[in-house]
Protein backbone atom coordinates (compact mmCIF):
# COMPACT_ATOMS: atom_id res chain seq x y z
CA UNK A 1 0.00 0.00 0.00
CA UNK A 2 1.27 3.37 -0.81
CA UNK A 3 0.15 5.98 1.64
CA UNK A 4 0.95 8.76 -0.71
CA UNK A 5 -1.20 7.51 -3.59
CA UNK A 6 -3.87 7.31 -0.12
CA UNK A 7 -3.33 10.97 -0.21
CA UNK A 8 -3.71 11.90 -3.57
CA UNK A 9 -6.82 9.31 -4.14
CA UNK A 10 -8.10 10.58 -0.68
CA UNK A 11 -7.71 14.26 -1.89
CA UNK A 12 -9.68 12.99 -5.61
CA UNK A 13 -12.64 12.28 -4.23
CA UNK A 14 -12.64 15.39 -1.42
CA UNK A 15 -12.29 17.13 -4.22
CA UNK A 16 -15.44 15.96 -5.69
CA UNK A 17 -17.78 16.01 -2.50
CA UNK A 18 -16.94 19.65 -2.95
CA UNK A 19 -17.93 20.25 -5.92
CA UNK A 20 -21.52 18.47 -5.42
CA UNK A 21 -22.20 20.06 -1.69
CA UNK A 22 -19.85 22.88 -1.56
CA UNK A 23 -21.99 24.57 1.25
CA UNK A 24 -21.46 21.62 3.94
CA UNK A 25 -18.21 20.75 3.03
CA UNK A 26 -17.51 24.60 3.01
CA UNK A 27 -19.47 24.54 6.93
CA UNK A 28 -16.98 21.64 7.53
CA UNK A 29 -13.85 23.38 6.39
CA UNK A 30 -14.99 26.54 8.38
CA UNK A 31 -15.18 24.46 11.59
CA UNK A 32 -11.87 22.13 11.13
CA UNK A 33 -10.10 25.63 10.67
CA UNK A 34 -11.56 27.43 13.34
CA UNK A 35 -10.65 24.18 16.12
CA UNK A 36 -7.53 23.95 14.68
CA UNK A 37 -6.48 27.35 14.75
CA UNK A 38 -8.72 28.35 18.06
CA UNK A 39 -8.12 27.05 21.76
CA UNK A 40 -5.45 26.24 24.15
CA UNK A 41 -3.79 23.40 22.93
CA UNK A 42 -1.33 23.84 19.92
CA UNK A 43 -2.04 22.54 16.48
CA UNK A 44 0.86 19.34 16.87
CA UNK A 45 -1.12 18.13 19.82
CA UNK A 46 -4.66 18.64 18.10
CA UNK A 47 -3.72 16.80 15.20
CA UNK A 48 -1.95 13.95 17.55
CA UNK A 49 -5.80 13.76 19.17
CA UNK A 50 -6.95 13.81 15.76
CA UNK A 51 -4.80 10.54 14.87
CA UNK A 52 -5.49 8.79 17.90
CA UNK A 53 -9.59 8.97 17.12
CA UNK A 54 -8.28 8.07 12.98
CA UNK A 55 -7.14 4.68 14.62
CA UNK A 56 -10.06 4.49 16.99
CA UNK A 57 -12.94 4.40 14.47
CA UNK A 58 -10.26 2.82 11.57
CA UNK A 59 -10.60 5.15 8.74
CA UNK A 60 -7.39 4.91 6.89
CA UNK A 61 -7.91 8.18 4.71
CA UNK A 62 -7.83 9.93 8.29
CA UNK A 63 -5.03 8.40 9.60
CA UNK A 64 -2.95 9.49 6.05
CA UNK A 65 -4.42 13.10 6.38
CA UNK A 66 -3.30 13.49 9.84
CA UNK A 67 -0.15 11.94 9.93
CA UNK A 68 0.67 14.03 6.75
CA UNK A 69 -0.07 16.88 9.27
CA UNK A 70 1.89 15.72 11.61
CA UNK A 71 5.17 15.18 9.62
CA UNK A 72 4.70 18.72 8.27
CA UNK A 73 4.44 20.48 11.89
CA UNK A 74 7.47 18.27 13.20
CA UNK A 75 6.26 15.53 14.62
CA UNK A 76 8.93 12.94 15.60
CA UNK A 77 8.17 9.03 15.28
CA UNK A 78 8.58 8.56 19.10
CA UNK A 79 6.24 11.58 19.41
CA UNK A 80 4.20 9.39 17.02
CA UNK A 81 4.69 5.92 18.92
CA UNK A 82 3.57 7.72 22.19
CA UNK A 83 0.76 8.36 20.48
CA UNK A 84 0.38 4.96 18.95
CA UNK A 85 0.81 3.02 22.26
CA UNK A 86 -1.91 4.99 23.70
CA UNK A 87 -4.17 4.12 20.81
CA UNK A 88 -3.61 0.55 21.11
CA UNK A 89 -4.39 0.48 25.35
CA UNK A 90 -7.72 2.44 24.17
CA UNK A 91 -8.47 0.37 21.30
CA UNK A 92 -7.08 -2.75 21.59
CA UNK A 93 -6.58 -5.11 19.04
CA UNK A 94 -8.12 -3.13 16.30
CA UNK A 95 -6.41 0.11 17.59
CA UNK A 96 -3.10 -2.16 17.26
CA UNK A 97 -3.47 -3.28 13.46
CA UNK A 98 -4.49 0.26 12.58
CA UNK A 99 -1.41 1.98 14.68
CA UNK A 100 0.49 -0.08 12.23
CA UNK A 101 -0.65 1.14 9.40
CA UNK A 102 -0.04 5.00 10.93
CA UNK A 103 3.48 4.03 11.39
CA UNK A 104 3.67 2.57 8.11
CA UNK A 105 2.44 6.23 6.71
CA UNK A 106 4.80 8.09 8.66
CA UNK A 107 7.72 6.30 7.92
CA UNK A 108 6.62 6.38 4.08
CA UNK A 109 5.77 10.06 4.24
CA UNK A 110 9.01 11.10 6.19
CA UNK A 111 11.43 9.01 3.99
CA UNK A 112 10.49 11.17 1.06
CA UNK A 113 10.97 14.52 3.07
Amino acid sequence: MSWTNTLDNTRGRLRALYKTIPDVTKGFGTMSKAVKEGGVLDFKTKEFIALGIAIGIRCEACIALHVEALVKAGATREELSDVLAMSIQMGGGPATMYAGKALECFDELTAEA
